[in-house]
């Protein structure tokens, strides 16, 4: 292979390289909604779709009556410190909401339920449980107010 074809192909993965790292930064701690369909159908028939609904005695702590952040996380995570810190003061500043930090270790039940892939990952959850939304990755005070606004459509 000539030098100027190695160049070529060194920059190219250069390229791409960037271009991932970027989409991933954009996507880090950004809300997802859950689909309407799938949250109506938790809603409406909370025995018959358990799967996508927690209980205050799963999760450890009351619903919030707005709603509840429940982290899943792991010990040697850094940015679920501070995704917790951040949650935490939310909930401290706002009574309607509430914040559980879980150790993915202890809930691996959680992790296969909700296909958790990284962490932290929030489950954003109405007052009756129903998870209508989820962030991935570091979360800061942005990405929780704007998850709040947009989950209460």
């Amino acid at each position: 292979m000539s030098p100027g074809v190695r160049a070529l192909v060194v920059l190219a993965a250069l390229a791409a390289v960037v271009v991932i790292g970027l989409a991933w930064r954009a996507r880090n701690g950004r809300y997802t909604p859950v689909a309407a369909g799938v949250r109506a159908r938790a809603a409406a028939t909370p025995d018959e779709a358990p799967h996508d609904r927690l209980t205050a005695d799963e999760i450890g702590v009351p619903l919030g009556t707005r709603r509840t952040f429940v982290q899943l996380s792991s010990a040697v995570c850094t940015p679920c410190r501070r995704t917790a810190a951040v949650l935490s003061a939310l909930a401290d500043d706002r009574h309607d909401v509430s914040h559980v930090e879980l150790d993915v270790v202890d809930r691996l039940d959680l992790v296969r339920r909700f296909d958790v892939m990284r962490t932290p990952t929030v489950l954003v959850l109405d007052p009756r449980g129903v998870v209508v939304g989820r962030m991935s990755g570091v979360v800061d005070r942005a990405h929780a107010l704007a998850a709040l606004d947009a989950s209460v459509r």
